[in-house]
């Protein structure tokens, strides 16, 4: 395995990268973990994003650090692990070891997340703050200038294949300007055809899509199909 890369060598990673498709693992064919991270990889995709869900904070359980730990072992890829969770700060060093680079928490679990922020950069990893669709920017405002990622919900966290949520693209519009010292600004939930061209509009650079790709016939075609939707989008600004 390569040598992990930096925390400034990934942020200038992840916005080289943008557009970025990040591929959610929670929608693949597990069966064929390995199979499934190859076909993505193949595809140029810059990062992996795994869901992270205990069931208390999210109506669902999905991975935890074994599967983070098992995906290190067969990519070199940045794995960008989104914590899901009630208690993340019990967590974060544990995934870090297990080969997260990039863990992302969520303002409605860490309310006063600064000091959990500024531990996931200490332990070399990108650090990422989320809200859900209700929650409003007011709630992250304090915290932007301790995040490395901002992520920008658009279904409500916990289950695969949702619709996406116009409320997304006024934030994202509104993070836009602010994101110079950010890795991505990054939007998850419901991303697809439909939907990757507004979120890039608005000022989105890294999208999370799972069922878009997964779920499609061929998981390169809609990677490479995603990416050059959000690239139009973008250039015709």
């Amino acid at each position: 395995m390569a040598r992990r890369l930096g925390r400034e060598d990934l942020k200038a990673r992840f916005r080289a990268a943008s557009p970025g498709i990040l591929p959610s693992l929670l929608a693949c064919d597990f069966a064929h973990l390995e199979r499934e991270v190859r076909k993505v990889e193949a595809a140029g995709v810059p990062a992996l994003h795994l869901d992270v869900m205990d069931g208390h904070f999210v109506p669902n359980i999905s991975i935890g650090v074994p599967i983070v730990k098992a995906v290190r072992q067969i990519t070199e890829l940045p794995l960008d692990v989104h914590l899901m969770i009630s208690e993340p700060a019990k967590y974060v060093e544990p995934f870090r070891l297990a080969g997260a680079d990039s863990m992302t928490i969520h303002i409605e679990a860490v309310p006063e997340p600064r000091p959990l922020l500024d531990k996931i950069r200490s332990f070399g990893a990108l650090a990422g703050l989320a809200l859900n669709p209700p929650t409003p920017l007011s709630a992250i405002e304090a915290s932007l200038p301790h995040c490395d990622v901002v992520l920008v919900m658009s279904v409500m966290p916990g289950f695969g294949g949702q619709k996406f949520d116009d409320v997304a693209l006024g934030k994202l519009r509104a993070l836009a300007g602010r994101s110079s010292s950010y890795a991505g600004l990054e939007v998850d939930g419901g991303v697809g055809p439909e939907t990757v061209g507004p979120c890039a509009e608005a000022g989105a650079e890294m999208f999370v899509a799972g069922t878009a790709i997964f779920k499609s016939e061929d998981s390169a075609d809609a990677i490479h199909r995603l990416r050059a939707d959000a690239q139009a989008a973008t250039q015709a600004i």
